[in-house]
């Protein structure tokens, strides 16, 4: 018998999720279909929503609805610091320590030439000229302890120093081969306190 083809293209769609394969695609498939079509509605809305009215913020680069994101927008903050970090849950780590009062740059991705992806595709030249404004005076380096993060952090680190600003790094309070996402707020506050400059 054939699965109907709106079924498979679900299940496909599934599988670009990290971490889910076919079995856990289908598994998700069927429970929505099965036991939740309510929420399978509010998903389907709410990815619709999300692809919609989504865009970045113009200077940090993360996601938001309006031109500006409230954190950029905040009068609250420190400009004189600009913390980089890969991805926006990892901005959120950092938020939640509630140790950090400074701006952000969200690079939304890390250098990984094996997966082809080099400074022109982090468009580094963006955060460059965010980091160069003549405000911030410090820019804290708080990519992952990946080989693929502090390969970023380096290179970052070599063109802030080229253009005259100051560079830190977050101390390795982060276990190594750890990621922000998977670490828990006090240690991610304690590496933001010994941090060091790079």
């Amino acid at each position: 018998m054939r699965v109907p083809s709106s079924l498979e293209a679900l299940v496909e769609a599934l599988r670009c999720l990290p971490g889910v394969g076919p079995k856990s695609a289908q598994r998700m498939a069927y429970h929505l279909l099965q036991h939740d079509p309510p929420g399978a509605e509010r998903l389907a809305a709410a990815l619709s929503r999300a692809v919609t009215t989504l865009r970045h913020c113009t200077r940090c680069n993360t996601f938001t609805e309006d031109e500006l994101c409230d954190r950029c927008a905040s009068s609250q903050r420190d400009p004189s610091q600009l913390c980089v970090v890969e991805m926006p849950v990892d901005l959120n780590m950092m938020e939640q320590t509630q140790a950090y009062r400074g701006l952000y740059y969200v690079l939304m991705g890390r250098l990984s030439p094996l997966d082809g992806i080099g400074p022109k595709e982090l468009r580094l030249e963006r955060m460059l000229a965010r980091a160069a404004d003549g405000i911030v005076r410090e820019v804290i380096l708080a990519t992952n302890f990946t080989n693929e993060g502090e390969a970023t952090a380096h290179y970052v680190a070599e063109l802030l120093h080229a253009r005259g600003l100051k560079v830190s790094r977050i101390a390795r309070g982060v276990p190594v081969g750890g990621e922000l996402e998977f670490t828990d707020a006090g240690t991610i506050a304690q590496a933001l306190i010994e941090r060091r400059d790079y």
